[in-house]
């Protein structure tokens, strides 16, 4: 397979492909597009790895997401056997969602605060980069404030911890702190129908960028209101390119390099 693209972030174990994911994964190895297919939870996290180990341009990422922090055990040994194997690339989807939670007070961010902990120490173990979902409340920047202030703290001890900072919604200044402590930043379709991105896409270096679809959700305008998928990411590669004026091999062939690099791809 002559691997072009890489989708950085997609649920393609989730319920929504059950009628035709053979062939959505077929249609990707067709186009030269792989992805790393994220784990929510230990079940998804397993599907996840059971979906890579089939097919070789698909990797895994493993972790628990942090809406479901309290509400099911971090169970460490499993998630490190799991991330012992070679085609889980990364741990994750981790970190802070101040935006979901019905109820947002410090008991529920401690808790995130605490999940997110036991996912940078995994990482840390297992030598794997780290998925990062961070939303914040609205109107606000407030969980990327808390979560930079978390990875200098985790930086200090443990200075080659990296990873992306998946969907970033942030402005400049937070995507240039999270570059700065050596994490990228990936950009989803919503880029193809808000605007609110395009200054930070600019203004961040195009090593620090990745491309994902966060597949099936934010489908690209084409698409909008569809179930999204991993082929839509050549959608996100062109607009990066056309928000930068750019060339677009040129931002295709970064892109790419930036995600192999990262996630340590042999493709």
């Amino acid at each position: 397979m002559n691997t072009r693209y890489i989708d950085a972030h997609s649920h393609l174990q989730f319920e929504q492909y059950e009628s035709d994911r053979e062939e959505i994964i077929e249609e990707m190895r067709k186009q030269g597009i792989a992805s790393i297919v994220v784990g929510v939870d230990l079940a998804s996290s397993r599907e996840a790895l059971a979906l890579a180990e089939e097919y070789t341009h698909l990797y895994a990422a493993i972790g628990l997401h942090p809406t479901h922090a309290g509400l099911e055990f971090f169970d460490e040994v499993a998630y490190r056997a799991l991330a012992a194997h070679p085609k889980v690339v990364a741990v994750g989807e981790c970190g802070l969602d101040y935006f979901r939670p019905t109820e947002m007070n410090d008991e529920v961010k401690l808790k995130q605060r605490v999940l997110l902990q036991e996912h940078i120490e995994l990482a840390v173990a297992t030598n794997k980069p780290l998925i990062i979902h961070c939303r914040p409340s609205k109107g606000t920047q407030d969980a990327y404030h808390d979560l930079i202030v978390i990875l200098k703290e985790a930086k200090v001890a443990h200075h080659k911890l990296n990873g992306d900072i998946h969907f970033f919604v942030g402005g400049v200044d937070e995507a240039k702190a999270l570059i700065a402590l050596g994490f990228t930043v990936s950009f989803t379709a919503v880029i193809t129908f808000a605007r609110d991105y395009d200054e930070v896409i600019r203004s961040v270096p195009l090593a620090s960028i990745l491309s994902e679809t966060d597949a099936p959700y934010l489908a690209p305008l084409a698409r909008r209101g569809e179930r999204n998928d991993p082929l839509t990411v050549i959608d996100v590669v062109a607009k990066i390119a056309e928000i930068r004026n750019e060339d677009p091999e040129l931002i295709r062939a970064a892109l790419f390099e930036n995600a192999c690099r990262l996630f340590a791809l042999p493709v």
